[in-house]
């Protein structure tokens, strides 16, 4: 070969080297790049993902450390931290008991922060918070009431001039645990609805069209005029989308809020020391939001990794002692001080 072709060669080769030995690495063993940062992979719930986002970006501030949080859906996240592929999964609904058998490896589960589902709304020509009462919205989403000029709606909204369109609901097409915590409300309700729908992550919907994670239901709703769908509350803030006030079990129409939320979620408390993966949904209280729930994180107890499993928990202590107040600036409900202390306590047993 000419000297030409070898150092040409060569100089390829060096340049290959030089590229590598720029890029980020990060290590399979201890979760750190090049440049010596920590960084901590998560996956799930998508209702959770404004929050995580803040509280990850403040906490990387605060420490170096990095939470790389992907919005995937609590199916998704359940399913990626059950292979092994996340440091931790997060998600809008306990795994069960019998969902525990899945596992190949023990872990713990704890509740990190509570949202408020919000029945979210499409009518240009009203402005007003509807009124829903457990029936009509069971009948919604059951296809049974088809236009919003409905003599229901019309009776439990006198004065508002609903129009005559056809009710368009739009639903989760993922593994969802806001579906879980809208289809475990509409279950506790409605006889009806635990017989022919039932409640879960996924379900098969009498009507209507999917959308992918609150991101897609949000974006679905905002486009179809006559649309109805379920979105946690920030999604709905942010988005600038009208939102119905629900009757709740005292028989007052409240509105989700962190006050209703928090309300909604201290009465909880009790049922959460019986069982932390405990509903909160139709909770008793005047001024409870019905479609209130927590969000589950899931944490490894046998961490193949100790230094790393050691800044997972820093973390997550961080969240549930200092990033609460976060929580509330996001439309998120802060944890009542009992169950930041459960989950500090299910924490504990990581080691």
């Amino acid at each position: 070969m000419h000297r030409a072709g070898v150092m040409l060669i060569l100089g390829a080769f060096i340049a290959v080297v030089v590229v590598a030995g720029c890029a980020p690495k990060k290590s399979p063993t201890t979760g750190t790049t090049a440049t010596g940062k920590v960084q901590i992979t998560g996956a799930g719930s998508t209702f959770v993902n404004p929050v995580m986002s803040r509280w990850s970006s403040e906490y990387e501030k605060l420490t170096g450390v990095q939470v790389n949080y992907q919005s995937i859906g609590s199916g998704g996240g359940i399913q990626q931290f059950k292979e092994g592929t996340i440091d931790f999964g997060a998600t809008d609904v306990a795994v069960t008991a019998e969902e525990e058998k899945e596992f190949t490896r023990p872990f713990v589960q704890f509740p990190v922060v509570a949202g408020t589902v919000s029945i979210v709304y499409n009518l240009p020509e009203v402005t007003q918070n509807l009124q829903l009462t457990p029936e009509v919205l069971v009948d919604i989403f059951l296809g049974k009431v088809k236009k919003w000029n409905d003599p229901r709606l019309v009776a439990l909204n006198p004065g508002v001039n609903l129009p005559n369109r056809d009710i368009v609901v739009v639903h989760r097409s993922d593994g969802s645990g806001t579906t879980y915590i809208l289809t475990d409300y509409l279950s506790t309700v409605s006889p009806e609805w635990q017989q022919k729908v039932g409640r879960g992550k996924s379900v098969s919907w009498p009507v209507g069209v999917g959308g992918k994670g609150n991101e897609g239901v949000t974006g679905q709703v905002k486009q179809l005029p006559g649309a109805i769908g379920y979105v946690e509350l920030n999604y709905a803030v942010q988005n600038n989308l009208t939102f119905a006030a629900i009757r709740n079990a005292a028989g007052k129409f409240v509105l989700p809020s962190k006050e209703t939320g928090e309300e909604a979620s201290r009465m909880a408390v009790d049922r959460l020391k019986q069982d932390i993966r405990s509903s909160a949904v139709n909770m008793p209280g005047e001024n409870s939001y019905p479609i209130t729930g927590f969000v589950y994180v899931l944490v490894d107890k046998q961490p193949r990794d100790a230094a790393k499993s050691a800044e997972i928990k820093k973390f997550f202590e961080w969240v549930l002692k200092d990033g609460q107040k976060m929580a509330a600036e996001l439309d998120y409900v802060p944890l009542a001080e009992e169950v930041v202390q459960m989950s500090l306590q299910k924490l504990a047993e990581v080691p």
